[in-house]
């Protein structure tokens, strides 16, 4: 009777640790796991299973075009105007979205950004992204998963060195099924204005 109990107990663990693996499996933080392996393995097809490339960068845009002081502090030389960055749209888009697939090919922030389709679009998304997670940055953790239906924003905070701080980058993802995928950065206009604040009080100690 006590080797029954002691098995139907070990059976219980290994059956709440084979759903536990499975919630994981099919939950937001693997998704993010696998997605970060495809840019480690140089993967895209793998990685836009996990990220929607167009939905990320055309949201990217839209926030960053909104943000005409934090780009022309952020990117000197690039346009600064809000006007001309709403009319090229669509060509910032298009370049964004090759930037960012040949940086998963590559590796290479210099690679992607020269291999950008149109250089009169003198503004480099993965460039300002460097802004907020530089190379001197590293992943913290992840701050939150807030699942609510087939919908969930995950928190992943950074470190940022250069202004001894921390910055939260939050991704919208939907739920595909058997995975989830990113389909926003949610926060990038935030972000970009919040680090042009710190750059400008660094440089000249204004508030």
């Amino acid at each position: 009777m006590k080797r029954l109990l002691i098995l139907l107990v070990l059976v219980a663990v290994a059956a709440g640790g084979y759903f536990y693996y499975q919630s994981l499996k099919s939950g937001p933080k693997y998704s993010l796991m696998q997605a970060a392996n495809a840019v480690r393995t140089h993967d895209v097809a793998d990685f836009e299973r996990y990220v929607d490339i167009s939905s990320v960068t055309g949201s990217l845009v839209d926030q960053v075009t909104s943000q005409g002081s934090a780009l022309g502090l952020l990117n000197p030389g690039g346009m600064m105007f809000k006007g001309a960055l709403r009319l090229m749209k669509p060509q910032l888009a298009q370049a964004a979205r090759k930037e960012l697939q040949n940086y998963i090919e590559t590796g290479s922030v210099e690679a992607a950004a020269a291999a950008r389709p149109d250089k009169l679009v003198n503004v480099s998304m993965l460039g300002l992204a460097g802004k907020v997670v530089n190379p001197d940055s590293q992943f913290k953790d992840i701050k939150y998963v807030n699942e609510q239906g087939e919908q969930a924003l995950v928190g992943l905070e950074f470190t940022q060195p250069k202004y001894d701080t921390t910055l939260v980058v939050e991704l919208k993802m939907l739920n595909r099924g058997d995975h989830w995928q990113v389909t926003e950065i949610t926060n990038s206009g935030e972000l970009l204005k919040h680090v042009a604040r710190l750059e400008k009080k660094k440089i000249f100690g204004a508030k």
